[in-house]
């Protein structure tokens, strides 16, 4: 017998993307719940004309929200998404199997992400394996803000689903500079509460290998055009998180 599933989502003015992303799991979801940071636009209409149920929260923190979001979850078994993303098929097939068992705590899967219409599978940014299904209380969202993750609590085993998690990341490079500019504010704060520092020849460091990494030994080339903006946009956002981290370190000083 299939087991019921939580589907949970945070959003914030997400109109373009939250139709898509509950369409996707219809058939397998026995309730969508969206966690909404009070949208200016028709992600809360949209959510609710497809039948979720709609909780507005402030936002939290990334980390904070979507661990919100579980506890506002009817079921043991939760999917957990965000508004951008989708399951592809093989996906959506791999995970209702799973309802029918569940042998696992948890499940991974890959996320395949699409960059101004290009599906990205090189310089990093595949695989990219998610941890999003899974038992509630078994694990929590962790990580340092903006960059969640889901971590398993101390011996719980997690299995590997097959198909991709569909990310429709960026249609535009100007947005993908805009969430650089955002979250590099963000991550330099969270890593000077952390105690690391930043200068000058580690700001030049970081940066270039970062490039190096993206665009040559993780083979981003192979992406052509977009594989090239994403190698140099990744080592501006790492020029950016340590230049501000030295900002405020000047401040605090």
């Amino acid at each position: 017998m299939m087991k019921d599933l939580s589907v949970v989502i945070i959003t914030l003015n997400e109109e373009r993307n939250i139709g898509r992303c509950i369409e996707s799991v219809a058939g397998l979801a026995k309730e969508v719940v969206v966690v909404d940071s009070l949208s200016t636009d028709r992600t809360k209409e949209i959510a609710e004309s497809l039948g979720a149920r709609v909780v507005e929260q402030l936002f939290l923190g990334h980390i904070e929200q979507k661990n919100f979001a579980i506890e506002q979850a009817s079921h043991e078994i939760i999917l957990s998404l965000d508004a951008d993303e989708a399951l592809g098929a093989e996906l959506k097939a791999s995970i209702e199997e799973a309802l029918n068992r569940f042998e696992h705590d948890g499940y991974t899967m890959n996320r395949l992400t699409n960059f101004c219409g290009k599906w990205i599978r090189h310089g990093g940014w595949y695989p990219d394996t998610k941890l999003r299904l899974f038992r509630k209380g078994q694990g929590a969202w962790t990580g340092t803000n903006p960059h969640d993750r889901y971590e398993m609590s101390l011996g719980r085993k997690a299995g590997k689903l097959n198909g991709d998690l569909l990310h429709y990341s960026f249609y535009s490079e100007e947005e993908h500079l805009a969430q650089i500019q955002k979250f590099s504010a963000i991550s330099s704060k969270a890593k000077y509460a952390e105690g690391v520092r930043s200068n000058r020849p580690k700001i030049l460091i970081k940066t270039a290998a970062k490039f190096i990494k993206a665009y040559v030994i993780k083979l981003g080339f192979l992406d052509g055009y977009y594989g090239w903006v994403i190698a140099k946009n990744s080592a501006f956002a790492t020029y950016l998180r340590y230049r501000k981290l030295l900002e405020l370190q000047s401040e605090k000083a």
